[in-house]
């Protein structure tokens, strides 16, 4: 006899936690199902169908008690997965067949999932706003930290590392508040029927203000503050594309903010954290790789993957609708999420775990100064005089003279200062050595506005 063969989802097992996992196992769907049809069935009462209280109460109570294997052996006779739910409920109840009145099977699976979607959403949003604290956090506790920032990853000009933080923060909260719209406008499809003409549940109530009235109460009890008014039988898959889309871009800032760790964990600024017992390379023993790091922005780019694939579901349905889409959806969807809440975990990990090396930080800062203050140096011999072209020049020839000498030679001594105020033209202008030393000891008027910003 072959046993049967399970392959786990990979995001699911090794990554996600255990909220949104429940959200979207078997059983935490089944049990949202049931959450819709008791929200209908006690809307359906109220409106004057025909369904005792104590019936309804009966569904309450057995809301939890899922029997899978129950459900796959209806399913594998019936095949329909929703008409095998709707005998399972039934049967764990204990009580007449009041559920699914005056439905179809999408007004059950694509509200339901919907909910899925919605009550995922929140509980990654609320991650991103860890996130944006610690990123918010981590920028002031580095705020006087001085770093060499860096264009084209070359060095450019004087910068502070938690100002570095806060261009992530920044580029965060706009993501965090776009998607937090998204939530709170995100409408349910509503009890429309197979094509979104909500006939049979007309016909069940009897009146346009009872199916109306009908839709508003099972909305307000799944936590939805819309309902679209005309969709056909599936709501707009563009949602789909909009929420993957979402993810995505809320993914962007702690992408940039892993390649900034992993890049300034190469130069020995920075770490993301290194535990005791924690293995970096199995034959070279004193690397500390920034792995989590690497992990978000594997993340991220997977994330970009699945938005690429929403985008095939948004404008291809076929006149009220078809179910072309539902492979590529219970792939996308869930995993999005599963994505998401890794990378949020991993993130926060990360966080937690950073340090910073103020004294190699500072290091790099003195070997790179010179270069980095020439732009002022510039200046100053225009004020002088000088030629902006022919200063421009001069500094230019210089400054590559001396970076290459310190390169080939393996120097950390930067003469720059010096050679400037050598030379002839610049003497001339009166650029003496004690008014370029008189610039760069004055580290912090490079800054800028890099404190205001923070």
């Amino acid at each position: 006899m072959v046993s049967k063969v399970v392959n786990p989802n990979v995001l699911s097992l090794r990554y996600a936690t255990k909220p949104i996992n429940q959200l979207f196992s078997e059983e935490g769907k089944v049990v949202l199902e049931r959450d819709l049809w008791i929200a209908v069935m006690e809307a359906q009462r109220e409106l004057g169908v025909d369904i005792p209280e104590g019936e309804i109460q009966k569904f309450r109570f057995a809301k939890g008690n899922v029997d899978l294997e129950f459900i796959e052996a209806r399913e594998r006779v019936t095949k329909h997965d929703i008409k095998a739910k709707i005998e399972a409920f039934v049967k764990a109840a204990g009580a007449g067949e009041y559920v699914h009145l005056g439905m179809t099977s999408r007004d059950l699976s694509d509200n339901v999932e919907q909910l899925q979607i919605k009550q995922a959403s929140s509980i990654i949003f609320g991650k991103y706003i860890s996130i944006l604290r610690h990123f918010a956090q981590k920028a002031e506790e580095y705020a006087d930290i001085e770093l060499t920032a860096r264009a084209h990853h070359q060095a450019a000009q004087p910068t502070l590392l938690g100002r570095r933080m806060s261009m992530w923060t920044e580029e965060l909260l706009f993501q965090v508040a776009a998607f937090r719209q998204f939530i709170d406008s995100y409408p349910l499809r509503g009890i429309k029927g197979p094509v979104g003409t909500q006939f049979d549940m007309l016909s069940l109530l009897g009146s346009e203000e009872k199916v109306e009235r009908l839709e508003e109460v099972v909305a307000g009890k799944l936590g939805f503050s819309k309902v679209l008014s005309s969709p056909g039988q599936v709501y707009p898959r563009s949602l789909d594309f909009q929420l993957v889309s979402h993810l995505a871009l809320l993914s962007s800032a702690c992408e940039n903010y892993a390649k900034g760790m992993r890049l300034m964990a190469g130069y020995e600024l920075v770490t993301e954290g290194f535990k005791d017992g924690q293995v970096g390379s199995s034959v070279m023993p004193h690397k500390m790789n920034t792995r989590s790091s690497e992990r978000i922005c594997s993340f991220a780019e997977l994330l970009k993957m699945y938005s690429d694939g929403a985008s095939r579901l948004s404008g291809d349905q076929w006149e009220e609708g078809d179910v072309s889409c539902s492979a590529l959806r219970r792939i996308v969807i869930p995993d999005a999420f599963y994505t998401s809440d890794g990378l949020c975990e991993t993130s926060l990990t990360v966080l937690n775990g950073m340090g910073a090396f103020p004294k190699v930080i500072e290091r790099e800062v003195d070997r790179y100064l010179p270069f980095l203050a020439t732009t002022e140096i510039l200046g100053m011999a225009v004020k002088a005089g000088m030629g902006r072209e022919a200063a421009h020049k001069k500094i230019k020839q210089y400054a590559v003279a001396e970076a290459l000498r310190m390169r080939r030679t393996g120097s950390t001594d930067n003469n720059l200062a010096a050679l400037l105020s050598e030379d002839p033209d610049f003497q001339l202008a009166g650029i003496t050595r004690e008014r370029i030393d008189g610039v760069l000891n004055d580290k912090a008027h490079f800054l800028g506005n890099a404190k205001r910003q923070i």
